[in-house]
């Protein structure tokens, strides 16, 4: 992916969207739409995952600051419902979005446009077919003579896997449990990835109840 985003000047865009559309069972039930057990709704849910992308694409790299989109929808109970907002990097002209939602047509998309190429997932969350990963690249794209097309076509890369993702999840976790029974050093990977994860999701909120202003970003 770096051949994508190298420079002559850096211009990466991102953006991630994850969204479902909730049932009436899932609007009166669910513990995503209870403030009591997950007030944050849509955002501390599926938005988490649109943010955890962002920063993937980042390296980890933390933005200046978080700006949420006007006119979030909110369910009676009062949590979000659909969300987003757009993250602002202070040089290199780097910049995302993203939006989640409970109201819209399932889609797992995250999309990062680079000075050289653009890649793409469309299922980077619960992936349709457990056994392959799939994405899609492309570089140095032009118009055809004319307008009359532009090419190359994106490429088409499937990565297969014996393990689902569930069970990979168990056995990093099971790896990490059994490093501290035996006295290895402490990883900080995960809680790290975590906390810059849950500052992103904070700013949002802040940003949203202070009118939609732009929140710096403090780590």
């Amino acid at each position: 992916m770096y051949y994508f985003f190298k420079k002559k000047k850096n211009s990466w865009k991102v953006h991630s969207a994850v969204t479902y559309l909730a049932d009436d069972d899932f609007l009166k039930n669910d513990i995503r739409v209870n403030p009591n057990l997950d007030s944050l709704g849509a955002l501390g849910d599926i938005g988490w995952y649109c943010i955890h992308a962002i920063l993937w694409v980042h390296d980890y790299e933390l933005p200046n600051t978080v700006t949420a989109f006007g006119n979030p929808e909110y369910h009676d109970s009062g949590v979000i419902l659909s969300c987003g907002a757009s993250l602002n990097w202070k040089t290199d002209g780097k910049v995302a979005t993203f939006c989640c939602s409970f109201l819209s047509n399932l889609c797992m998309d995250v999309i990062a446009l680079g000075t050289k190429g653009n890649f793409c997932v469309h299922d980077f969350v619960i992936p349709f077919n457990e056994k392959v990963g799939s994405f899609y690249s492309v570089d140095n794209s032009k118009w055809a003579e004319r307008a009359v097309g532009c090419g190359p076509e994106p490429g088409v890369f499937k990565i297969e896997t014996d393990m689902p993702r569930e069970r990979l999840m168990i056995q990093e976790f099971g790896r990490l449990v059994a490093g501290i029974r035996s006295g290895e050093p402490k990883e900080n990977k995960w809680p790290i990835i975590s906390r810059k994860t849950q500052l992103i999701i904070d700013a949002v909120v802040a940003s949203i109840k202070n009118g939609f202003v732009p929140v710096k970003v403090v780590y």
